[in-house]
């Protein structure tokens, strides 16, 4: 059985358990069996290979291995501060940027959002940060930052990062991201507005603190396929990774 799973809780020595619907999931949707072998991690980065050694109903005790070494990030650290699309919408764009290596994703607040980042969106896009994970194979969770209004977040810009504004009127996207950016650490925040934009005085506010405004394309994008836009274009100036073995 090569299915990975999330743990909830680090192992304790050599033992950890699965809980909730990850426990669920392995005993009654796969049917595992004590003694099957899985993969599980705990969202820091490393790995651990472990034994089932007891199935309840709602709970997996496991014998964990030696921890497998996490894989070093490489390239640019990136927080993408995102007005919310609606419903499944949101789902989709957390899996891609899951997989597209973004560190961090704020919700953000503005004065055209439609969907509103309530305590229960929040745990839903967590969920799907760690489903994202268990599928592509990454072993740290995209940060789910709590909502955050434009001007709080621009002032988190910190000095040396490059900051982005996704605007039709900026200049094209691939003009400001340059090979610097693949050092590791390098940080990038990247706000993108609903799907009216950024208001003038959003703009004016987000310019004066440093951000640069790009372009994503000559159409119209929506909130998610702007937001996946600049993960892949900051995830390719990235040396290939190779899998935690």
């Amino acid at each position: 059985m090569s299915e990975r799973f999330f743990l909830a809780t680090s192992p304790r020595g050599s033992a950890a358990s699965l809980t909730g619907d990850e426990a669920r999931h392995l005993g009654r949707v796969l049917r595992a069996k004590v003694g099957d072998t899985v993969r599980v991690f705990d969202g820091s980065g490393t790995e651990w290979p472990a034994r089932i050694d007891a199935i309840g109903r709602d709970r997996v005790d496991l014998a964990v291995g030696p921890p497998i070494a996490p894989v070093e990030k490489s390239g640019p650290l990136l927080t993408i501060a995102v007005a919310l699309p609606k419903g499944d919408r949101q789902k989709w764009m957390v899996e891609k940027l899951t997989e597209l290596a973004a560190a961090r994703l704020v919700p953000l607040v503005t004065s055209r959002g439609v969907a509103e980042a309530t305590p229960s969106a929040i745990e839903r896009l967590k969920r799907s940060v760690i489903e994202a994970c268990k599928q592509c194979g990454r072993s740290t969770l995209l940060e789910i930052g709590e909502p955050m209004p434009l001007p709080a977040c621009v002032a988190k810009k910190t000095a040396g990062s490059l900051g982005l504004v996704a605007n039709p009127g900026g200049i094209p996207i691939g003009d400001v991201i340059s090979p610097s950016l693949s050092r590791d650490g390098v940080g990038v925040l990247a706000l993108v507005g609903p799907e009216g934009g950024f208001t003038d005085e959003e703009l004016v506010t987000a310019v004066a603190a440093g951000f640069t405004a790009v372009s994503l394309g000559p159409h119209v994008l929506r909130v998610e396929t702007a937001a996946i836009a600049i993960a892949s274009m900051l995830a390719a100036t990235a040396p290939p990774m190779l899998p935690n073995r």
